[in-house]
């Protein structure tokens, strides 16, 4: 079933295991420790079938492993998915994570961990029980959804500054594709800055009530692609921006939380050729690994932690200079920032960054 799969994928190692009493299938994909131990979140969700979970796995611990290198964190990349045959609740939900928890643990730092798609902040209460390396519970950094939002906020702000020639928000429009913690964060963060916010989700009533609290308007799911807009910020599912959605798009940028938003690397070019700014995710989105290892290991305080987030946006300014000078993407400028952070030493970790107990 994972055979191909595997033998196709140039990370580090896979570690599989199935759950005999949930019938989930649990998936730790470590693509790189170059930079130190490889972080990336946990991720639950129901998949068509378990290999997809695993490929997912294999694509989003690749995108951690660019995310900590062009952000300069101490860190490689790995992700988990818990792929499920339906959301498990109650203590089934605990059963499990807590059986999560101690194959991390098993890892013995190798991999750590935190929070992602259906994973709360509570969630991760549960496994760091049995497992010390959890980041973003309830008692330490947090649910870091905040500092994603927070610095695709400071991303828009450097797109809209490089194709219009001022980081204003007031009167720009931003559809904001998906409102779960990132999105919903972001669109209160746009409309106190002036930004005429689109909200669409796949949940009627929770696009509905978003829209209200920051006084903007609903675009149905089916119709987010092709609305007009300055900005189109995708923060769902990965792989949406494709040769057939592409040519639909009526925005001049894209800078959104979600990972892997191209469908394939082609579709940078296209972009480029559309006259849209691409964003590239795995540096537009960086704020929550900024989060959770700067507060938690690192002893930023707020203040460095938003000099840190603003610093997406300088990463971006000098990604689009660089692809204009050499008349490329920034998708492909971002690539070369990666490849040449890999190749160099991470910085000096910070105290408890190589060991931290908490069990």
């Amino acid at each position: 079933m994972f055979e191909d799969l595997l033998r196709a994928w140039d990370g580090e190692h896979a570690v599989i295991r199935f759950d005999r009493e949930s019938g989930a299938w649990l998936f730790v994909c470590i693509d790189s420790t170059a930079r130190g131990p490889a972080g990336g979140g946990t991720r639950l969700r129901v998949y068509p079938t378990p290999a997809d979970g695993l490929a997912d796995g294999m694509r989003l611990s690749h995108a951690m492993t660019q995310k900590m290198a062009a952000a300069d964190m101490p860190r490689g990349g790995g992700k988990a998915v818990l792929a499920v045959p339906e959301l498990p609740t109650g203590d089934a939900r605990r059963r499990l994570l807590l059986r999560y928890g101690e194959l991390v643990a098993s890892l013995g730092g190798s991999y750590r961990t935190a929070g992602d798609m259906n994973i709360s902040p509570a969630d991760l209460d549960v496994v760091a029980e049995v497992c010390p390396w959890v980041y973003g519970t309830t008692g330490a950094g947090g649910n870091s959804g905040r500092g994603t939002a927070r610095g695709v906020l400071h991303g828009i702000r450097a797109g809209l500054e490089h194709v219009f020639g001022s980081p204003d928000l007031a009167g720009r429009s931003v559809l904001v594709q998906g409102v779960g913690a990132v999105g919903y964060d972001l669109t209160r963060m746009l409309a106190a800055d002036g930004a005429r916010v689109l909200v669409s989700d796949v949940d009627p009533e929770l696009a509905a009530s978003v829209a209200a609290e920051v006084g903007g308007s609903v675009v149905p799911p089916g119709e987010a692609i092709a609305a007009e807009c300055d900005v189109f910020s995708p923060g769902a599912v990965g792989g949406i921006l494709d040769s057939e959605s592409i040519p639909r798009l009526r925005c001049r940028i894209v800078a959104g939380s979600a990972n892997n938003q191209l469908a394939a690397p082609e579709d940078a070019e296209r972009l480029h050729a559309a006259g849209i700014l691409y964003a590239p995710d795995f540096v537009v989105n960086a704020g929550g690994v900024l989060q959770l290892l700067g507060l938690e290991e690192l002893d930023w305080d707020e203040a460095e932690l938003e000099r840190r987030l603003a610093g997406i946006g300088d990463t971006l300014r000098r990604l689009y200079r660089d692809a204009e000078r050499d008349g490329g993407t920034p998708a492909a400028a971002a690539e070369r920032l990666v490849a040449d952070r890999l190749q160099q030493p991470a910085a000096a970790p910070g105290p408890g960054l190589l060991a931290r107990p908490r069990i």
